[in-house]
């Protein structure tokens, strides 16, 4: 393996850490924060490309900034969807026309993105989509779709001025052929409705988004039409691990909370107990090395990084170890962990402290982003290669 941090790399982790601790002052809106970020340079470190507004590094100093911002305790993103997944999609199969209309706001932190994939029939099935995208050449200069349909599990649409859509363009077609990848605007009252979702946790992260005749310029279709599946899954192949290793210092620390508990309630001194910590300690260091591996062995492949199945494989050790530390966080808990603060003059009456939102939340960690079910088959078939499940 071969992933160190150099005498530069170091420098710049000062650089970053400093920026952080100067600009995280009081409790910066999320809006003006990405705004914020923006002005700093701190948007589009991983894109293939500069000269948009932000500022390119390598993969090292994209891991150190990434860390950083999780141990800094910062609010968490709003850009993260058009920074790290539209972006890059956009360096590999947009026009520069796109480009130059897109790039520059998302790096400067001043259109938000959402991604209009899951459907409620189309989930982990994604060839399933059914909103419809149909041709109106009166509708602006280029000529324009009319998008009609739902989606659903929209993370960050009630916030967003963008949403890049996977939608039918091709009357009759089905699975995967007939589909185009295409940049809706948000703000288009009577055609684009938000719903909210409200979870366990009480908050409303995801959403349900309903088109209804929503107008997508034609040349906002990235990648030309009916060949959205191609940039759809290209889309998906983006993730590097970086952001992996952002999360797992802040899974570090929520070990770190649930093993003081232990200690202060008296449950550390149950064998069971620490031997479930010291495992989730031990399964947590194995996911980081197992990251670095794959950043390091393949840097520079503008695909899934440590070939097809790395990110799956990533995705089902994190996913299930986060549940079980929910689970253990509410254990060593006691029966304190069931009952909280009331308030019945707030809209839920009760409040989660930490470990009751990282156990509810993390019932969801199995299941969103893919399941755990299609993340073994995505490794069966396109890394193992073995026989393709049947199709019905």
């Amino acid at each position: 393996m071969d992933f160190a941090f150099g005498p530069e790399d170091e420098a710049f982790r000062r650089e970053a850490r400093t920026w952080l601790e100067e600009h995280l002052v009081g409790s910066p809106g999320r809006r003006a924060w990405e705004r914020e970020l923006g002005r700093g340079g701190w948007i589009g470190l991983g894109w293939d490309e500069d000269g948009y507004g932000n500022r390119r590094e390598g993969l090292t100093r994209q891991v150190v900034w990434a860390e950083e911002y999780a141990r800094s305790e910062a609010p968490p993103r709003s850009g993260h969807i058009g920074e790290n997944l539209l972006a890059p999609t956009l360096v590999a199969h947009g026009t520069p026309e796109q480009k130059r209309r897109f790039l520059p706001p998302i790096a400067r932190g001043r259109e938000l993105w959402c991604q209009g994939y899951s459907e409620p029939d189309a989930g982990s099935d994604l060839a399933g989509v059914r909103t419809a995208a149909v041709r109106d050449k009166e509708a602006a200069p280029s000529g324009a779709y009319r998008v009609t349909g739902q989606k659903i599990w929209t993370s960050l649409a009630h916030e967003a001025d963008w949403c890049f859509v996977l939608a039918r363009t091709e009357p009759g077609s089905t699975r995967h052929h007939g589909l185009s990848f295409l940049l809706v605007p948000m703000d288009q009252p009577g055609r684009v409705e938000v719903r909210p979702i409200r979870q366990l946790t009480g908050t409303s992260e995801f959403n349900e988004v309903f088109f209804d005749g929503a107008l997508a310029r034609a040349d906002h279709v990235v990648g030309g039409a009916g060949n959205g599946w191609r940039v759809a899954m290209s889309l998906l192949g983006f993730e590097r691990g970086v952001s992996t290793l952002a999360q797992q210092i802040g899974f570090a620390q929520e070990l770190g909370c649930v093993l003081r508990t232990a200690v202060a309630t008296g449950a550390a001194s149950d064998p069971v107990v620490r031997d479930r910590l010291v495992r989730l300690w031990a399964e947590l260091r194995t996911m980081r090395w197992n990251a670095l591996r794959t950043l390091g062995s393949s840097e520079g492949s503008s695909e899934s990084r440590g070939g097809a199945g790395a990110p799956s494989v990533a995705k089902l050790l994190w996913g299930g170890w986060h549940q079980r530390l929910g689970e253990l966080a509410v254990q060593v808990r006691g029966a304190g962990a069931a009952v909280g603060p009331v308030d019945r003059s707030a809209e839920l009456p009760y409040e989660l402290d930490a470990a009751q939102h990282l156990f509810l939340f993390s019932r969801a960690d199995t299941i969103y982003g893919g399941s755990d079910e299609i993340q073994r088959t995505i490794i069966a078939e396109r890394a193992l290669g073995l026989p393709r499940e049947p199709r019905g």
